[in-house]
């Protein structure tokens, strides 16, 4: 492979790493998400503001950010060097203003468009009090070489948010950091910090000791120098000037800036010595995206993570709240109350208790008398029923929807979700009525199995005492006809009235065809439970589902960067 191929693969492999790493979010409240977010904005960044833009232009003019603490001189520096005011020195603290790059004007052709730092609009005119921070001001200038240009940048140590952020947008974005600190704040912790940064990621960096007491320049500098020498910056060129008064224009005596003005204008004018500069700090930018990209890919992998651990909250309540439905319904519960008044007044309570205590067997006999009689009227005992499943699917539902809300609130991640939804904490508006909906269509689904099973049968005296919907009625009953959970007469009254309902129905339809019947009907309401069960679930399902994340994203940038890897 030829170089031009090899340059070539890597900026395609660069450019696809940058478009996925945007699509990677970060939407959920974890532990740290602020440092990742801001991690992947400066990732994105510095891919838009400095790798692909000198990817795709390796022969682009030297960019040299002069970053520093505030009141470091960084501004009288610059002007110093071109020798003119070009960018004007704040007087208040904080100075909000925009930043300031100073071009050859044959060079404007690189800096006006969007090639490097396309975030930031473009200004012309001279130096003002206050501009817009996210600009940057275009100043021409033949007394800087072509090839060089210089960017006054805000302080990296500003009290304001945004200057302090765009003072490392900056500093990434250069192929040269001249960094400017104090005889007075050179050991300040902020500024190391970017150094250390610098040093790590192989970034070129000058190092401008401005404000020094000529008596105490020796001392000083030897000082500066180990503690560079200790961050790895050993061999960065160090510059010093002495404490002292400016002149009419506001500048510094060329004694004290000849030598870094020659050191700059000696990179502009060697090819090879700018281009080593430039490869030494875009090697070290490529060889920083490995790790930075799988900083990313965990951070996302952790918001996929949490959300399915979110998910599986609400499932796990949902799947919990049908097992209780179940459960309700074979444990008895369901014949205490208004079911049992009126099965009572259906069979009568007195003869049917003592019929239980002198023992099951003799049943069949009272069901022999009972279907010999007026046709039985079962609707205040359906009606019981309806009322009383209903209740039993409602109690859940509900339930279901507060536990899973209390689980995402004391779940990294879910409690920002449950306060903009505040609705998941209760059952929907309409559970009432479609709860209601569901009993009558298994109802209706039971008459159904009623008739299809009764088939010859419906002449019978059997059948013609109890009808179509008495029948249904019984068969309702039988599902839940569990006795688990009862105690003492309550036992012998529920698990009778169970057993007296199945020998009514056995007397129309046989033994087996009412085992049948009485599991599908069982079976055919909890399907129907599910079902809704799982609509009510969905409610939380949407919030997340609504949540910005993409696992195609985090496996693209994984791959992405191992592209970049394998080809720079």
């Amino acid at each position: 492979m030829t170089d031009t191929d090899a340059g070539a693969a890597l900026l395609t492999s660069v450019e696809r790493l940058r478009e996925s790493a945007e699509v990677v979010r970060l939407p959920l409240e974890l532990p740290d998400v602020d440092e990742a977010r801001s991690a992947r904005s400066a990732l994105v960044q510095q891919l838009d503001d400095y790798v692909l833009p000198r990817l795709r232009s390796l022969d682009a003019p030297l960019l040299a950010v002069v970053g520093g603490s505030t009141g470091a001189g960084k501004s009288t520096l610059v002007n110093s060097v071109v020798g003119e005011v070009v960018s004007r020195p704040g007087v208040l603290r904080p100075t909000t203003r925009a930043s300031v790059l100073v071009h050859h004007p044959e060079d404007v052709a690189w800096f006006t468009g969007t090639r490097i730092l396309p975030g930031l609009a473009r200004l012309t005119g001279g130096p003002t009090e206050t501009a817009d921070p996210s600009s940057v001001r275009m100043v021409a200038s033949a007394a800087l070489p072509r090839g060089l240009a210089l960017l006054d940048a805000p302080d990296i140590d500003s009290v304001v948010q945004a200057n302090r952020d765009l003072a490392r947008q900056l500093l990434a974005a250069a192929d040269l950091w001249v960094f400017v600190t104090t005889a007075a704040r050179y050991a300040d912790a902020v500024p190391w910090d970017l150094l250390r940064q610098a040093s790590q990621r192989g970034t070129s960096v000058a190092i401008v000791l401005d404000r020094v007491p000529p008596e105490a320049i020796t001392e000083v500098r030897l000082h500066l120098s180990q503690m560079l020498g200790e961050q790895g910056l050993g061999d960065a060129p160090l510059f010093t000037v002495a404490e002292g008064g400016l002149d009419e224009r506001g500048l510094l005596p060329e004694r004290d800036t000849s030598r870094l003005s020659g050191w700059l204008h000696s990179l502009a004018g060697d090819a090879r010595a700018r281009s080593v500069v430039i490869r030494r700090t875009l090697d070290g930018a490529l060889s920083s995206l490995s790790a930075r990209a799988t900083e990313l890919i965990e951070a996302g992998e952790a918001q996929v993570a949490s959300r399915d651990g979110l998910r599986q909250l609400a499932h796990t309540a949902y799947r919990d709240a049908l097992d209780g439905v179940e459960e309700g319904m074979e444990d008895g519960s369901l014949l205490r109350g208004e079911v049992l008044a009126r099965w009572q007044e259906l069979v009568g309570t007195g003869e049917f208790l003592r019929q239980v205590e002198a023992g099951i067997a003799r049943l069949r006999d009272r069901v022999t008398a009972f279907v010999t009689g007026r046709p039985v009227a079962t609707e205040p005992l359906g009606e019981a029923l309806q009322s009383g499943a209903a209740a039993l699917v409602i109690s859940h539902t509900q339930v279901a929807a507060s536990t899973a809300t209390r689980a995402w609130r004391s779940t990294p991640g879910g409690a920002p979700l449950v306060q903009v939804h505040p609705e998941l904490g209760k059952g929907a508006p309409d559970l009432p009525e479609r709860v209601e909906r569901l009993i009558r269509d298994w109802q209706g689904e039971v008459l159904d199995m009623v008739r299809e099973e009764a088939g010859g049968r419906r002449s019978t005296a059997r059948y013609l005492a109890f009808g179509v919907n008495g029948l249904a009625v019984l068969l309702m009953l039988l599902a839940f006809s569990a006795t688990a959970g009862l105690s003492g007469a309550e036992v012998a009254i529920a698990g009778g009235s169970a057993v007296l309902a199945q020998r009514l129905l056995e007397a129309v339809f046989g033994d087996q065809a009412v085992r049948e019947m009485s599991r599908k009907a069982r079976q055919a309401l909890l399907l129907r439970v599910e079902t809704l069960l799982r609509r009510e679930r969905g409610r939380f399902d949407g919030v997340l589902d609504e949540v910005p994340l993409s696992r195609s994203a985090i496996a693209e940038t994984r791959a992405a960067a191992d592209d970049v890897e394998r080809a720079r």
